[in-house]
């Protein structure tokens, strides 16, 4: 079989199903290669900047690991920015619902909140609140996420600081997404 012969899922057969579940998860074990795809992309968006936004995340992902975080922090600040080219108001948002299924719940959450979060650090600029964030000043991640922003983030602009390339980062990439989806062991939600 080459394709299903149904043209409304309600009609597909148990081979037809049988036939694209075989398919989807071999496009699922290649997700890792179309994320490393995506980040490349990020070499050449948004401009203005002293480095790209591919070397702003790979610098973010760099002082993570040099800060000893863990597989899934290393991750999740290579990918944080993911979303800037197709979600810029929600990119973070966007970066946690591609991290949700395969990192703890802690991680997801900073990552979805980042965006927010890194507003203290330029949003007055703008003649915004900086303080958004502090509405989060009781929630459990929260001392996590401004750790994140401050370490990570908004010190990963920097043009001299030896960062790691991309190839370095693809195997712990691989890692985290060959893991099963939503497994309760490793999201740990609360």
């Amino acid at each position: 079989m080459q394709t299903v012969a149904f043209t409304q899922m309600k009609d597909g057969t148990t081979e037809e199903y049988q036939f694209l579940r075989s398919l989807e998860h071999r496009y699922i074990r290649s997700l890792p290669e179309r994320l490393e795809g995506a980040l490349q992309s990020l070499g050449s968006g948004l401009q203005g900047y002293q480095i790209s936004r591919l070397e702003h995340s790979l610098q973010a992902a760099t002082r993570a690991e040099a800060d000893g975080a863990d597989i899934d922090y290393i991750v999740a600040a290579l990918l944080h920015d993911l979303g800037d080219e197709l979600a810029p108001a929600n990119h973070s948002q966007f970066a946690a619902s591609i991290l949700r299924p395969y990192v703890r719940a802690e991680v997801t959450w900073v990552v979805e909140m980042h965006g927010l979060f890194q507003m203290r650090y330029y949003a007055h600029h703008y003649g915004d609140n900086p303080d958004g964030y502090l509405a989060y000043q009781d929630h459990p991640w929260f001392v996590a996420c401004c750790h994140f922003c401050e370490r990570w983030d908004q010190a990963a602009f920097d043009p001299s600081y030896p960062t790691k390339p991309l190839a370095y980062f693809m195997p712990m990439l691989r890692e985290v997404f060959s893991r099963t989806a939503f497994d309760p062991a490793i999201l740990q939600a609360p």
